[in-house]
């Protein structure tokens, strides 16, 4: 009885040693996943929204995303962090560029038309030749200042369109997205 005592409680040790073995020999839980910058949260958007019947953080986070793709669906595009204030810049460089090459020969238009006042001057006080050349280069001037001041004032109607266009746009996404959030029982403000 004594021997069968000892095989049992030697039994008992290696159990507990494989269990403890066990414990320390297991894989590390993995770390949670990193979040989906590809979507905007509601509080990105500037929505503030309330679980009105206990909804979890993560329910909340799960109904945000299944959200944000409804409203992405419903109105056609997606809005993504930073994407308004690119878009500006690129139409407002764009507007730029196109009034730059539609105005490149506003100094070259300006200087024959400088010259041609200039010449005319120039024949009333005796001397063509130096009254067409000052005329040529005051017109060049005026002309690149006209082109200069085109150019900046078409760049920035054209980046003030395009905010216009993009705030619109996100109000429409908060729209969807705010309706998806309250259909799942979320307050939205």
């Amino acid at each position: 009885m004594r021997r069968s005592g000892a095989v049992v409680l030697s039994l008992v040790f290696i159990l507990a040693g494989r269990g403890a073995l066990a414990q320390q020999v297991a894989p590390p839980v993995p770390p949670p996943p990193p979040p989906d910058t590809s979507r905007m949260t509601a509080q990105q958007l500037g929505l503030s929204v309330y679980p009105s019947q206990n909804q979890t953080p993560q329910q909340l986070a799960t109904d945000e995303a299944a959200c944000y793709d409804w409203a992405a669906q419903q109105v056609g595009y997606r809005i993504k962090p930073g994407n308004a204030n690119a878009q500006a810049q690129a139409a407002g460089q764009a507007a730029a560029q196109q009034t730059a090459e539609a105005t490149q020969g506003a100094a070259v238009a300006g200087a024959a038309k400088g010259a041609l006042a200039g010449a005319a001057i120039g024949a009333i006080a005796g001397d063509a030749g130096t009254g067409a050349a000052v005329g040529a280069a005051v017109g060049a001037v005026g002309g690149r200042r006209a082109r200069q001041q085109a150019s900046a004032q078409a760049g920035q109607q054209a980046a003030t369109q395009t905010t216009q266009q993009a705030t619109a746009q996100v109000d429409a996404f908060k729209r969807s997205m705010g309706a998806c959030l309250e259909g799942r029982h979320y307050t939205v403000r």
